[in-house]
């Protein structure tokens, strides 16, 4: 906080630039289309599949299919899973620079600084991870990975007592984010740093992507029959402005009550079920 500034003119000020910076974005983001930005999603991820980017941001409320999106972009560049792999298994018999590890859930710095040692090669997607994106020693380990620098190096001068880690690494991997978090609630040093896309969207949106993934995506969903699924969409469109909650996760709900279509009253079910 600047000095001789009061502690709550600093918070009010800090807000309001928070607030000016959401409209601004949001402002950028209704230039182009939902399908057009998850588009730009499947670029930038394929982009840092070739080395031609070190970090790739995707924000925005859960639900919305943007793991869908980033893994199958990897995997389209030609990247292997190795989430479910030992370190051991995945140095020995693969090339480390053509694979990607997924990393879910919770990490203190430790863990974070081990994870990068131990993917230095690789892709790390960080998953609904956002602890390392709000603890400040996790910001530090992440803005050395994600330097503009021809060589990132990223140290640990604390001591531990993991032998099996060095004190200092050069990290020549790459991360992409994949966060519920608004972008401006995001360290500016690690946006500036990254390619960054926000997939917010309106309940409209959200029933057009529906429609574009039913469409384009031969592999989204592929245990339901098309006629469940087209069937699904269409009854979500037609209640859109009383679903309570609208994601993907919906459209899922929907289509296994289509399926199952107990007593032949399924629209009947599924509506009790989205909208209460």
């Amino acid at each position: 906080m600047p000095r001789g500034v009061p502690a709550a003119g600093f918070r009010n000020t800090k807000n309001k630039l928070n607030v000016i910076n959401t409209q601004l974005m949001q402002m950028a983001e209704s230039s182009f289309s939902i399908n057009e930005r998850f588009g730009f999603v499947s670029d930038m991820v394929t982009m840092l599949s070739q080395g031609h980017q070190a970090s790739v941001i995707v924000s925005g409320p859960g639900g919305l299919g943007k793991s869908f999106t980033v893994m199958d972009a990897l995997r389209k560049s030609g990247l292997q899973d190795v989430t479910l792999l030992d370190e051991a298994d995945v140095g020995s018999s693969i090339n480390t620079a053509k694979t990607f590890r997924v990393i879910k859930g919770y990490s203190t710095p430790k863990g974070l600084y081990r994870i990068l040692y131990e993917n230095r090669n690789s892709v790390i997607v960080f998953d609904d991870c956002d602890s390392v994106l709000k603890d400040p020693v996790s910001l530090n380990l992440l803005k050395g990975a994600l330097d503009s620098y021809s060589r990132r190096v990223i140290s640990w001068r604390a001591d531990f007592k993991d032998e099996d880690l060095p004190n200092v690494f050069e990290f020549k991997g790459r991360v992409v984010f994949i966060s519920n978090l608004p972008s401006h609630a995001m360290d500016q040093a690690v946006i500036t740093r990254s390619m960054a896309v926000d997939l917010t969207m309106t309940n409209a949106q959200k029933v057009e992507r529906m429609h574009h993934l039913l469409e384009f995506a031969d592999d989204f969903l592929p245990e339901f029959e098309m006629e469940h699924k087209v069937d699904a969409v269409l009854l979500i469109e037609k209640l859109v402005d009383r679903i309570k909650e609208l994601s993907l996760r919906t459209l899922i709900q929907v289509t296994n009550i289509r399926k199952a279509n107990p007593n032949g009253n399924w629209k009947a079910l599924a509506e009790y079920c989205i909208s209460n």
